[in-house]
């Protein structure tokens, strides 16, 4: 049970997840177990992602978002054979009655042309589209890369709170449709009454965000929003749908949004996920014989919620060329959204 009123977010030193001794990476296990279980959000220091990839991110997104719009549309995401490239203002939809503020560039794990789950059509998995700037690839693979390597030490660090083998799920994200984000909020010197993203919980395990502004916001178990400000030096970390149904809801897909500000905004969230075809489906130990958390296909999971979100492929549903995977939730069906009754 999540602790209803927690104000703040904790941060966790997760360096003793680099540690050759086992009591001291069990340690930390143990806070990660806490955290994710009361509250679903937490800050994390002592990871080893370095301050030059960072800016490095942070430089490639400035050089691609300072582009003119339809320079930046040529990389449309609508155009893409994988989900992947450029997300203009309005095209996710999470409040019908307000579009989110802001502008992305979504990049996926790398998975060439010919790899086998790509020549049998596996929505998600494929090449990336780079637009043609200088550095821009580079600059982003690295710290994709970093990221992503962050995301498996976490990994082994969740298994451990889980009771398991710490390598438990080392194979289970060797193609995965993990999708890193620069997401771009305009100057809005008005700062009008639409959100930077609506509420919503992330579809995968998990999330590591770094931010460079205020406007993230999570919800508490009352319906309270609470500030999750940058921290120098550190990532958000967020639990996402698979978690919540790995634990059947002892570890919490708490639902957050970026409210409206005026200050530009620049946000690199990673979602971790495992392979396309890998079941989720609750662990042993948290199996309650019910079907709230049935089994699905991370996979499935994800395109399911990308095809209820995103308006181009809301519109090809509607043309009947896509079809909403068997099993398919509804948005914002996990977290604190079934908790409180708030409506997103």
């Amino acid at each position: 049970m999540t602790e209803e009123t927690f104000t703040s977010i904790p941060v966790i030193d997760i360096a003793g997840l680099y540690s050759t001794e086992k009591a001291d990476r069990q340690k930390v296990a143990d806070t990660l177990h806490h955290a994710a279980s009361k509250i679903g959000f937490f800050y994390i220091a002592g990871h080893r992602v370095t301050e030059d990839l960072i800016a490095d991110v942070r430089s490639a997104a400035r050089d691609f978002f300072s582009q003119p719009f339809e320079k930046k549309m040529e990389h449309y995401i609508g155009a893409s054979a994988s989900h992947k490239g450029f997300v203009p203002e309005g095209e996710e939809i999470y409040n019908k009655a307000r579009p989110d503020h802001k502008e992305a560039f979504d990049i996926g794990y790398e998975v060439p042309a010919d790899h086998p789950l790509v020549t049998a059509g596996t929505p998600l998995l494929g090449p990336n589209d780079w637009p043609a700037l200088p550095g821009f690839r580079e600059r982003a693979t690295a710290y994709y890369n970093a990221v992503f390597d962050l995301g498996r030490v976490l990994f082994r660090g969740f298994a451990l709170a889980l009771g398991l083998d710490e390598h438990a799920f080392d194979d289970v994200a060797q193609f995965p449709p993990s999708k890193l984000r620069m997401i771009h909020y305009p100057f809005d010197g008005e700062a009008r009454d639409a959100p930077g993203i609506g509420a919503h919980t992330d579809y995968e395990c998990f999330t590591i965000l770094l931010a460079d502004q205020p406007g993230l916001e999570v919800l508490n178990g009352n319906g309270e929003w609470i500030d999750a400000p940058p921290i120098p030096g550190s990532f958000v970390v967020n639990i996402g749908d698979m978690l919540e149904m790995m634990t059947a809801g002892a570890f919490v897909a708490t639902a957050h949004r970026v409210r409206s500000v005026k200050e530009e905004r620049y946000s690199f969230p990673l979602f971790y996920a495992c392979d396309y075809h890998h079941e989720i489906r609750p662990l042993p130990a948290f199996d309650k014989g019910d079907t709230e958390y049935a089994a699905v296909r991370i996979g499935d999971h994800m395109w399911a919620q990308a095809m209820q979100t995103y308006a181009y492929l809301i519109a090809r549903r509607e043309r009947g060329e896509i079809a909403l995977p068997e099993g398919t939730r509804r948005t914002n069906s996990f977290g604190h959204f079934t908790r409180t009754g708030v409506t997103p």
